[in-house]
């Protein structure tokens, strides 16, 4: 078989060989295992940092993409230009292709979803990584995407995994999950107890859309409330600078610590060691951060966007809230409570750890 990804994510050419964003890499890693050839169609530069590592597999056709970025007249401009061009670069790996996979949604993603109405005979999966929920306020490149997607008309022969379950969906609609860890590291969590002083984490991009200020916001309230708290951010992006300003003008070094993107390793060491995490982001899909520090005994603070309330059975196994003093509200109402704390993070531990890789890579399997 031969697969085609159709991605937003950049491939870069190391000295490595091929590497991209590590999370994505993981999960590609497993759905290589079932292609016997391999392309992918993506653009080859990116204007941010991002933690990459090499796919298992180096044997890989590249399509390369232009990077499209519309921040400007001038870039719109160029991005009318590049489009065309990935269009027909698209094209024609539509056709090497015998199995499609869109990932959505993102630039890259819509013009995969024009070009694969061409193809209606081809084998297609399309990953929609951000938020199924049909009544809320998106971008209007993601509204389209869904619609070209969820068409039985103009998309044939597809499965589209999407998080969480909605009503009034169509055969071309597949609920879906996504994972990080093994069935083998269902460890026994020891010696985590609710009391201060209270560790709190942020995990992911330092963007505005995942609001990292908001969670040092909380943390600043949360000291001013007198209780013993420590935020430890993960990850890095165009809202560092704004952390770093907020952390030197209300003097929070040592309260709030940037740690910059980390290995995986690191990350879990982290996760085992905190109480609380925050991700309340404007949109999400599946936050693997949420699912990940549940599957250690994490008790999660996320905003009501996609599948959130799914993952915490509405406010069973955390906390659901959207703004400032709402979140402080909530959390100094539940660390008073230390079962309450207990129970919580049990349910969040037994819920995400029924989604491990060998779970996820069965799904993949009957897929392919």
């Amino acid at each position: 078989m031969r697969f085609l990804v159709i991605t937003n994510a950049p491939t870069f050419r190391t000295e490595n060989g091929l590497e991209a964003y590590a999370p994505y890499v993981k999960e590609m890693n497993i759905w290589f295992k079932y292609a016997e050839e391999i392309a992918i169609a993506s653009p080859i530069t990116y204007p941010y940092e991002v933690l990459t590592e090499p796919f298992d597999k180096q044997d890989i056709t590249l399509f390369n993409l232009s990077y499209i970025e519309a921040t400007s007249p001038l870039k719109a401009t160029r991005a009318v230009i590049d489009s065309v061009r990935n269009m027909v670069i698209l094209t024609r790996a539509c056709r090497w292709a015998d199995h499609i996979h869109l990932r959505c949604p993102g630039n890259i993603g819509l013009l995969g979803c024009l070009v694969q109405i061409f193809f209606p005979n081809k084998v297609k999966t399309a990953k929609y990584a951000g938020n199924w929920d049909p009544n809320s306020k998106q971008p209007i490149s993601y509204r389209l995407q869904r619609r070209i997607l969820r068409s039985t008309f103009l998309t044939k022969n597809i499965n589209v995994l999407v998080y969480g379950k909605w009503d009034n969906q169509n055969k071309n609609i597949l609920p879906f999950f996504t994972a990080t860890y093994k069935q083998e590291e269902k460890e026994v969590v020891r010696g985590r107890s609710f009391n201060a002083p209270f560790n709190f984490m942020f995990v992911g991009a330092l963007a505005e859309g995942k609001r990292p200020l908001l969670a040092c916001q909380v943390v600043k309230a949360l000291l001013d409330k007198g209780l013993q708290a420590r935020l430890n951010i993960y990850g890095d992006g165009p809202e560092r600078a704004s952390i770093e300003d907020y952390i030197k003008q209300h003097s929070l070094k040592g309260h709030i610590i940037l740690h910059g993107n980390q290995d995986h390793g690191i990350v879990k060491k982290a996760y085992r060691e905190t109480h609380f995490l925050f991700l309340m982001s404007k949109s999400e899909g599946w936050p693997k951060a949420v699912a990940e520090s549940m599957f250690w005994g994490a008790i999660p603070i996320a905003s009501p966007v996609s599948c959130v309330p799914y993952m915490l059975g509405d406010g069973e196994r955390g906390i659901i809230s959207y703004d400032l003093q709402e979140t402080v509200d909530g959390v100094l109402s539940l660390v008073q409570e230390e079962e309450k704390c207990l129970e919580m993070s049990d349910a969040a531990m037994q819920w995400s750890r029924n989604y491990t890789l060998e779970a996820f890579e069965e799904e993949i399997k009957k897929l392919l």
